[in-house]
């Protein structure tokens, strides 16, 4: 029919629910009872299924029941075949049958009929996913809010065509087109209930709440869910809408508010991972995937079952008993009382708080088979709640009085992830690896509750641990198998442990558990685990379970399957455990309302009991009144001598100084690791951050919502100097100035931000660095902190940093700085792991670092010295507190635990200070750790001439609690009259610190302040004052505490919120840098202890035993007999009184004698729980001999000069000795005329506090915790969950490696943790992992270091990396370029004569025609170059040498540091906005198209034709000619000499270059002022893929290969022959446009690839006279320079024009003549007109453009440089002729060659060399000419006469060049002798009648350069050289070349 349901009526079925009923009707206030058989039926399946998801709902009787529903077991389904729709009917999807829309979008504003008694609902169709069709339905076959009182059947019309009456589902589903396969049911389809918005719109409202197939176990109030396996509330944001009203314990039914609550869940969308469909009762198979992949039992899978139908009815063949169905939701059972119990976790079963169902209003899962009823009284009766942990199996229905039991599923989801634990090695077809089996597990856990100790609590780490060490071991050699990856399947081996049966069980069980003192019981049931609760229950109210601290149940007696479960009915355990589940706010509020309705009287009733002279108070009013006046007068006396001591300069404090603000070395190292990754990001092709495009750096420091962490962090904002340093405030800074960069993250935090982003969008050239500090604070998800209840701050971190805006800013960099990184990384974290830096290492293998004078006190060292051979240890815990605090915990079980440890603690306190004060009765109670930390801070100020003292923390994390101790301390202090004598302070995170006026002014003098108004706003700031600083909040927000604190009570800490964080956070607090020198004391073991063994058997404490071999406390930790217990007062008292002595006055003698003990020092930890409870069972005290020398290996030695024995007797001086004055000290006089000894001798307390690290005092619970190991060897605080609002991805994880580094520790978190949904972090997931990293996020994670002056730590080094962060910006807008005086400028004559004015823009052409060349090089490159002479210049040695420093010859050219202008050319590091389109990246940062183009010409020279290529991207083809039909290159486009823009630069600009990629300017558009123009950079054939990947946008022209290993020379020659070859095709081309050959424009630009700016000469000529001008010289754009150059009157008639190069040293001289006709370098303008018939050499690799110049001089065309044009070239260290390498060809390792091995004799065997034949002449000429001409040698007035080219013969060598030419411009050489003659590749111009005009020397030299040895004879024939001058055969050498590589030849003579 489509709606039956399975099950039929059983008689004890029907019985049950007839008699519940009646039961029901009698007590409900409604007249009308309950349908019975709708109970029966519509909850027939949630009674009788299990809990979990497909668990044993395998009673007999149902096996055999058949079911219909084939749909729903995960065998293959069986087809249902729909009624064939009628003819012609309309079939689309969303429409019924007569064709009318039914879809929820589209009808949802039409009115829609509909009669009286129907509902709207909405259905979903599997074709339409993502819509709802409209039915009316009859709400009688509707369920109610419960889920039940549905009738069976059904009633609806359509309301798109209005046909009414279907009495069938499956008629109506075919109507409206559902399309089933399977067969149709209501509850499967109607989904929603629809109702009207405000509008009138038709919506989608709450969830139809169908029989608990979604929503199974709903009817329960239970508070939340486990917290290692689902966070629903988390998730769905439940704790925002569901009701908050209170809800009566018994009450089992659903709450009004669940349709609310459904409704809210329906609207969360789920996780990709989860909202797939259930195929058939199994997960779909992408949801077994991502199971599988990440155990998502681990994860919030309940949003993804929400809406699968549950297990079958009956257990089909192929279900798989571990796939999730609804069911699992039991979880979901929603306290309504605590909405807001969702915001942590922890990974134990005492670390998980609202991992179970707890609370006032929490009430048992919900159970099958017969109920269960809890006792009446039972909290009363065994004074705690039981805690029950389901485990495997059926769970029975609880009833009755269920608010006293918890119930808890978080076994059951520690066993059910163990299942998983094989599913890693199923990808390698590992089918044969079975799961650890539920006996096993069940047998393990019981061994595991075994050997824990009675003060223990389980942790489910441990057992998570222990499961998968066991499966590990049992498959090893199977695991072993498939990690190998091999493809086959291996045949199962055998185990070679006998499985457990589930017969053996029970027995084992016992077994295991009968050993252990009846700590564990274990119940074996027969028929189900109802009977063993009831027996459980049973026992627990006769008293029999008191011994008993864990209670298992198994019912294993049928064959398959086990139920069990666990009950921890131990009280200690107990309460842990129920506590752990209240999450923060929930354990304050619960605080808050024990505090506010009174329920702590009874408390402190009790407490008034304790002292036996009566009520405490009235003790210390009656002292108050008998000592007013005494100690009044005395304590002013004490208290202010020292001041006035210090007024009057008699005394003052000389041991204490405050330390300067300095960067330490690790800082600075941290500071440039950050800089180093924002180089990195920069670097980085992604272009994520433009560095090169900021000229500054501005910042915003967000911090926590303290006042004082905000105001510490003014302080060291205010005091680095930083704002000046940035330029972002000027030197009068105000604090006003200086809080606009530091934000507070509370309610005014969005205004401050928002002008922060805004400040941000209007300077796009500044970098903005957000500073997140203390980044671990607040990671809560903003989309679920917009419920009213939150508080507003809650979120802000999301909502602001995560914010769009910063997310795409260009210029904001996110900076997370943290202490505790864990959960920032996560599998969805926004931070690469790239970009973390982690804090330094001091110290690699033994070899100090940072040399650093401060040694840093972690964690990891505090545990260090609780190990034995250390001194004393810094980590403690007060037993006879912890005994106390048990002890009431018996007494007042519905009281907090940490109500009862802050009164007991407060009482302590309060006993302590009476008791140092003479009331020495009080000594007792009081534990000797409170009264040592009392006595120590009483007394500190005492013995310091200017009153400095200790600070003791007192950590009281909850807020009212703190505020009781507080006013209750103040109180007793000012009973006491010691309000001058130390401070109380209450610090609230949310206020400032309060402090009395006295101790004002003591600070101000202490620290020398003056301002009138000032008072302390950091803790920082209250060094040395002695005080109490009661730290509330719940956590910790950076506040960092002085050196003056000597304790850190935390004995008040959450201890049952067990995660790394908050752990790590506590102990942070006391981190400490102390000075490197002072090394903390090794134990001396003393004999002398061992054999006195009376004086130390005084120690009467019954809570603890000594850890002797064997003893039952052992098994506590695994470290426990290496570990020293000194730490435990009980065990030995005497260390702490050592530790008294040694710290109150190791510099005074003692000054008691040991045999003046008033008692006996055991008196001081008698436990006064104890004594005032009766209840309490006394352990027997045993103390051994080597329990003894335990004790005494932490003895300290007391002084230098005590022997021994007397080092004994003063630590066995007792604390308690009876004194008349109120400020004994343990090792002091009592009488008051040694005071004035005291305060000569002693050391200032504060100083010896500030030495060393401050003690600290913890819960038993962390302590263990914290002091023992895992298998790793890491303490075990490591292996818990890393912060609450995350949770581990999979049990199946390893552990954490002691040898792992902080980048290990970080991967393993990123691999092993996900946030949960209240995480920022959360949605932050896709596909492709990279995209979720943020590229301008960094996470910098150091060491929590707070308890120092100057804030050595993580802020210094941030603020640090900003001012060299901006030093580098600074940096990267400078570039170094030369800067060098012109050389030669003494030889060139001075002349009177001017041809120009200094003003003339332009050179006028008959007037430069009569300028004389000048043929010396005056640019300082070529300082090293042979000097060239002219017939004008008379040059002796003296000068030349003068010119030319022999020391200066092998420095570094002189640079000079310059800020780049906007008219810069850059190099590809540039990417500002502007320029992106010109150099070739679009927004998605691919290349631009470019196309290769072949370009032939004919040279005859060269005998062949040259082929060029031309790569042409598409935005520049419109420069370039193509032929229309095969779009062959054609020709360049050229302007016409006659074109005028102001946009457009004619000269096309080529710039040859090589090994310069990267760095060479070729981004010209700032330089070009974004004007139009063609720049070609000219390549060799072997580098065009580099250079076209890095200048994709660059039009290429590419050399042939044969040019590869060529220098400049060949480029210069190629750019100019092509450039004619293109002048003579464009003349062609545009002749037939009718224009005249002349006019096009004939020039190019050749530039060097260095050139970086262009300067301008400006003339002021308004002097009186013309010779008087002034002049400036500014940077000028390019495109300026060039304008101004082609705009030159005639400038057609100029072969060459260029500038001057730049430098500072540049005189009025050298710029009067505005233009020079002189050699010009580095960036000219060539006619390739006028210069057609003069070439570049092709062969030359340096002094090119010498040579070049010369040759154009000597064919008479002119030269010219505008000396008020400057180029400045930049110094790059990479490429140019650095990139050619000579190296021997023979050999491939480097091998220094000098250059005289670079020739060689002809047929020699020399090594050869692998390098050009022209480049080894070059250089060898260069170094040793002189070889060649010696005469010539500083021979100035006899150069070396060189023809038709120039070659650098050395400094020390000058040369005279002429021209074989017809018709060419020589100077005069009549009078002129030479000493020697270059012939280099003579050509037929010279002729032997030419070289006979010129006049040589008597033995000048000769030298004949050819390219083989047969031109060598030729040309000394066709010359007729052998005339005039001698040759040898000898004489004869070639560059040292192989025969391929065609050395040059050289042949030498002498003149005759």
């Amino acid at each position: 029919m489509g709606n039956s349901y399975a099950g039929q009526l059983k008689t004890t079925r029907f019985e049950e629910v007839l008699h519940n009923s009646i039961e029901a009707s009698l007590r409900s206030n409604n007249l009308v009872p309950r349908p019975i058989f709708s109970q029966l039926y519509l909850e027939a399946e949630q009674q009788l299924s299990s809990l979990e998801a497909g668990s044993r709902a395998d009673n007999e009787e149902e096996e055999e029941e058949e079911e219909e529903e084939g749909s729903e077991s995960s065998s293959p389904p069986v087809s249902y075949q729909m009624k064939p729709p009628p003819e012609g009917c309309c079939t689309t999807d969303g429409f019924c049958q007569a064709g009318k829309d039914l879809r929820l979008v589209s009808i949802s504003n039409e009115h829609i009929e509909v009669p009286a008694g129907f509902l709207l609902v909405g259905a979903k169709s599997p074709n339409l996913p993502d819509h709802l069709l409209v039915c009316a339905v009859d709400k009688r076959f509707l369920p109610d809010d419960n889920g039940r009182n549905a009738l069976l059947g059904f009633s609806g019309n359509c309301v798109g065509c209005g046909k009414k009456g279907f009495c069938y589902f499956t008629e109506f589903s075919n109507h409206i087109n559902l399309k089933l396969t399977t067969q149709p049911k209501k509850q499967k389809h109607l989904k929603y209930y629809l109702v009207r918005n405000a509008q009138g719109a038709l919506t989608k409202g709450s969830v139809i709440c169908w029989k608990g197939a979604e929503f199974r176990g709903r009817q329960s109030s239970s508070s939340t869910c486990s917290s290692t396996l689902f966070q629903l509330p988390e998730s769905s944001g439940l704790s925002g809408s569901t009701s908050s009203e209170p809800l009566p314990a018994a009450n089992l039914s659903a709450p009004a508010g669940t349709q609310q609550t459904a409704a809210a869940i329906d609207h969360i969308p789920s996780t990709a991972a989860f909202s797939s469909a259930v195929y058939n009762g199994k997960e779909s198979p992408k949801q077994q995937l991502v199971k599988n992949n990440l155990s998502a039992q681990t994860r919030p899978s309940v949003l993804g079952t929400l809406t699968n139908s549950g297990p079958p009815k009956k257990r089909h063949k192929g279900w798989s008993p571990e796939s999730p169905s609804s069911t699992e939701t039991w979880n979901l059972q929603l306290n309504l009382q605590a909405p807001n119990r969702i915001k942590n976790d922890g990974g134990s079963l005492s670390s998980l708080p609202h991992s179970a169902l707890v609370g006032p209003a929490s009430s048992p899962m919900v159970g099958s088979g017969e109920p269960v009823s809890v006792p009446d009284n039972l909290l009363k009766i065994c004074k705690a709640k039981p805690v029950i942990f389901k485990g495997h199996g059926n769970f029975p229905y609880l009833c009755g009085n269920i608010n006293d039991v918890i119930v808890s599923p978080l076994l059951y989801t520690c066993y059910r992830n163990s299942q998983s634990l094989s599913r890693a090695y199923e990808q390698y077809g590992a089918s044969t690896i079975q799961p650890i089996s539920e006996e096993m597990q069940l047998l393990l856990t019981v061994y595991y509750l075994v050997q824990l100790a009675s003060d223990q609590v389980p942790l489910i780490e441990d057992l998570e641990q222990i499961f998968m060490r066991s499966w590990r071991e049992s498959h090893l050699s199977e695991i072993r198998q498939y990690q190998q990856a091999i493809p086959q399947t291996f045949p199962q081996v055998p185990s070679q442990i006998a499985p457990v049966t589930s017969a053996q069980l029970p027995w084992l069980a016992g077994l295991a558990a009968s050993s252990c003192n009846d700590s564990v019981h274990i119940i074996e049931c027969s028929y189900s685990l109802a009977e063993g609760l009831s027996e459980m229950f049973k026992l627990l109210i006769e008293g029999k379970l008191i011994k008993t601290n864990y209670v298992v149940i198994i019912c294993a007696s049928r064959n398959r399957a086990i139920d069990s479960c666990i009950v921890i009915t131990g009280k200690y355990q107990a309460r842990v455990l129920s506590e752990s589940m209240l999450t923060p706010s929930d354990y304050q509020k619960e605080v808050n309302y024990q505090l506010v309705t009174g329920k702590v009287e009874t408390l402190g009733s009790f407490f008034s009991t304790l002292c036996p002279e009566g009520d405490i108070d009235l003790l210390l009013e009656k002292f108050y009144q008998e000592n007013q006046g005494h100690i009044s007068s005395s304590l002013s006396a004490s208290v202010n001598k020292p001041t006035s001591l210090n007024g009057t300069g008699t005394a003052a404090c000389t041991s204490y100084e405050i330390e300067r603000h300095q960067i330490r070395p690790f800082q600075l190292a941290v500071a440039q690791k950050l800089l180093s990754h924002i180089c990195s990001i920069a670097d980085s092709s992604t272009q994520n951050l433009d560095l090169g495009s900021f000229e500054k750096i501005d910042f915003l420091i967000c911090v926590p919502p303290s006042e004082v962490t905000y105001q510490q962090t003014l302080f060291h904002l205010w005091h680095s100097g930083i704002l000046l340093e940035l330029g972002l405030e000027k030197e009068h800074l105000t604090k006003q100035r200086v809080e606009q960069y530091v934000m507070k993250l509370d309610a005014e935090a969005q205004i401050k931000f928002k002008v922060f982003l805004q400040n941000s969008m209007q300077n796009p050239h500044t970098l903005f660095v957000l500073i997140h500090d203390h980044a671990h604070w607040d990671l809560m998800s903003a989309m679920h902190s917009l419920y009213p209840q939150t508080e507003l701050s809650t979120g802000l971190v999301d909502r602001l940093l995560n914010c769009r805006e910063v997310k795409e800013a260009p210029n904001i960099v996110t900076l997370h700085v943290t202490s505790f990184p864990y959960a920032l990384q996560t599998q969805h974290t926004h931070i690469s792991p790239y970009n973390e830096i982690h804090w330094p290492s001091s110290y690699s293998n033994g070899v100090d670092l940072y040399h650093e004078n401060k040694k840093y006190f972690g964690l990891s060292e505090f545990i260090e010295s609780t190990l034995s051979g250390h001194s004393i240890p810094l980590l403690r815990y007060d037993s006879s507190f912890e005994a106390m605090v048990m002890a009431l915990g018996k007494r007042f079980p519905r009281l907090h635990s940490a109500v009862i440890r802050t009164f007991v603690l407060i009482q302590h306190y309060s006993a302590a200070m009476m008791a140092v004060c003479g009331l020495s009765q009080m000594k007792n109670y009081t534990s000797v750790e409170t009264l040592e930390i009392t006595q120590n801070l009483i007394n500190s100020s005492r013995q310091c001439p200017s009153g400095h003292g200790l600070m003791v923390v007192l950590r009281i994390p909850c807020t009212p609690l703190a505020a009781v101790a507080y006013e209750r301390l103040y109180n007793v202090r000012e009973r006491l009259a010691l309000e001058d004598n130390f401070e109380i302070i209450l610090g609230n995170p949310n206020s400032g610190i309060t402090i009395g006026k006295h101790f004002v002014e003591q600070l101000k003098a202490w620290q020398k302040i003056e301002d009138v108004d000032w008072r302390p706003q950091t803790y920082l700031e209250l060094e040395g004052l002695p005080c109490i600083l009661i730290f509330t909040g719940m956590d910790p927000q950076g506040e960092s505490l002085p050196r003056s604190l000597r304790y850190c009570d935390l004995r008040l800490i959450n201890s049952s919120s067990l995660v790394r964080t908050t752990l790590e956070q506590e102990l942070g607090l006391a981190a400490y840098f102390v000075s490197s020198e002072i090394h903390t004391e090794k134990a001396v073991v003393n004999d002398v202890l061992e054999s006195d063994p009376e004086k130390l058997s005084s120690t009467d404490n019954e809570d603890e035993e000594v850890a002797t071999e064997g003893s039952t406390s052992e098994k506590r930790s695994p470290m426990k007999r290496e570990r020293s217990r000194s730490h435990d007062s009980a065990s030995s008292s005497l260390s702490s009184k050592a530790s008294i002595t040694a710290f109150c006055s190791e510099s005074s003698p003692p000054l008691i004698a040991a045999g003046d003990t008033a008692k006996s020092s055991h008196q001081v930890i008698s436990n006064s729980a104890e004594e005032t409870t009766n209840n309490y069972e006394r352990q027997k005290q045993k103390v051994d001999k080597g329990a003894q020398t335990t004790i005494s290996k932490h003895l300290p030695p007391v002084t230098e000069q005590l022997d021994t024995k007397q080092n004994i007797k003063s630590a066995q001086i007792s604390i308690t000795s009876s004194s008349s004055s109120p400020f004994s000290s343990s090792s002091s006089s009592s009488a008051p005329t040694h005071n004035s000894f005291i305060l000569q001798t002693s050391q200032c307390s504060m100083t010896k506090a500030s030495k060393q690290p401050p003690i600290v005092f913890l819960p038993k619970l962390v302590y263990d915790i914290i002091t023992s190991t895992d298998s790793s060897g890491l303490p075990k605080s490591s292996s818990l969950l890393p912060y609450h609002s995350v949770m581990w991805a999979s049990s199946f994880r390893p552990l954490m490696s002691k040898m792992m580094t902080c980048t290990e520790q970080s991967l393993y978190y990123r691999q092993w943790t996900v946030p949960k949904p209240i995480h920022m972090d959360y949605n932050n997931r896709n596909e492709g992992r990279m995209d979720t990293f943020h590229p301008r996020r960094l996470l910098l994670s150091g060491p929590p270091q707070v308890c120092n002056k100057n804030k050595i730590g993580k802020t210094g080094a941030y603020l640090q990396f900003l001012s060299i962060l901006s030093r580098m910006l600074i940096r990267l807008t400078e570039v170094d370029v030369y800067d060098e005086e012109e050389i030669n400028i003494n030889i060139k004559e001075e002349s009177d004569q001017y041809y120009h004015q200094p003003g003339d823009m332009w050179p006028d052409l008959e007037t430069f025609k009569k300028m004389p060349f000048d043929y010396t090089i005056h640019d300082p490159k070529y300082e090293d170059a042979s000097l060239i002479c002219s017939k004008l210049q008379t040059i002796n040695s003296e000068e030349r040498s003068m010119s030319r420093r022999q020391e200066d010859m092998y420095t570094r050219r002189q640079t000079t540091r310059m800020r780049l202008s906007k008219y810069a050319a850059y190099n590809t590091y540039h990417h500002c906005e502007q320029c992106h389109q010109y150099m070739g990246f679009n927004p998605r940062y691919q290349l631009y198209e470019s196309t290769l183009h072949a370009f032939a010409f004919s040279y005859s020279m060269l005998g062949e034709e040259i082929q060029l290529h031309f790569i042409i991207p598409k935005s520049k083809e419109h420069h370039f000619v193509f032929s229309q039909p095969g779009r062959q290159l054609e020709s360049m486009r050229l302007p016409l000499v006659t074109d005028k823009s102001e946009d457009y630069i004619k000269s096309p600009t080529f710039t040859p270059t090589t090994g310069r990629h990267e760095h060479g300017l070729f981004n010209l558009y700032h330089a070009m002022d974004g004007a139009s123009h063609l720049h070609v950079l000219v390549v060799k054939e072997y580098e065009m893929a580099i250079y076209k990947k890095y200048w994709p946008n660059h039009i290429m022209l590419v050399l042939p290969s044969i040019f590869n290993s060529a220098g400049v020379g060949a480029a210069h020659f190629l750019i100019k022959e092509l450039s004619y070859h293109n002048l003579e095709l464009e003349r062609n081309r545009q002749e037939e446009l009718g224009i005249k050959p002349q006019d096009i424009w004939p020039f190019i630009v050749i530039s060097d690839d260095s050139c970086v700016m262009w300067n301008s000469v400006e003339f002021d000529c308004s002097g009186d006279r013309k010779s008087d001008y002034m002049w400036t010289e500014r940077n000028v754009s390019l495109k300026q320079i060039l304008q101004h150059i082609e705009a030159t009157p005639n400038v057609t008639h100029y072969a060459l024009i260029g500038m001057r190069k730049w430098s500072s040293k540049t005189n009025s001289a050298e710029i009067k003549e505005p233009f020079s006709c002189c050699h010009v370098h580095d960036f000219i303008m060539l006619n390739v007109d006028l210069t057609q018939n003069v070439q570049y050499n092709q062969n030359r690799f340096t002094c090119d453009d010498v040579d070049f110049n010369l040759r154009v001089h000597s064919a008479g065309l002119l030269i010219c440089r505008f000396s008020h044009f400057s180029v400045m070239k930049k110094q790059i260290a990479v490429g140019g002729q650095r990139s050619f390498h000579i190296k021997s060809k023979v050999s491939d390792t480097p091998v220094s060659i000098s250059p005289a091995q670079y020739i060689c004799a002809p047929d020699s065997k020399h090594t050869f060399l692998a390098a050009p034949a022209q480049l080894l002449l070059e250089k060898y000429l260069q170094y040793h000419s002189h070889r060649f001409f010696p005469l010539s040698l500083k021979n100035y007035s006899h150069p070396v006469l060189s023809v038709d080219c120039y070659l650098n013969l050395g400094p020390q060598i000058a040369v005279c060049y002429v021209s074989s030419r017809p018709h060419s411009l020589n100077i005069s050489s009549s009078g002129l002798t030479f000493s020697g003659l270059l012939l280099y590749l003579c050509d037929s111009f010279v002729v032997a009648s030419f070289l006979k005009k010129f006049h040589f020397l008597k033995g000048a030299t000769l030298c004949v350069i050819c390219q083989d040895r047969n031109s060598l004879r030729q040309t000394v024939v066709r010359l007729e050289l052998e005339d005039e001058w001698q040759f040898r055969l000898r004489d004869e050498f070639q560059t040292a070349n192989a025969k391929e590589d065609r050395p040059l030849f050289f042949l030498t003579g002498r003149h005759i």
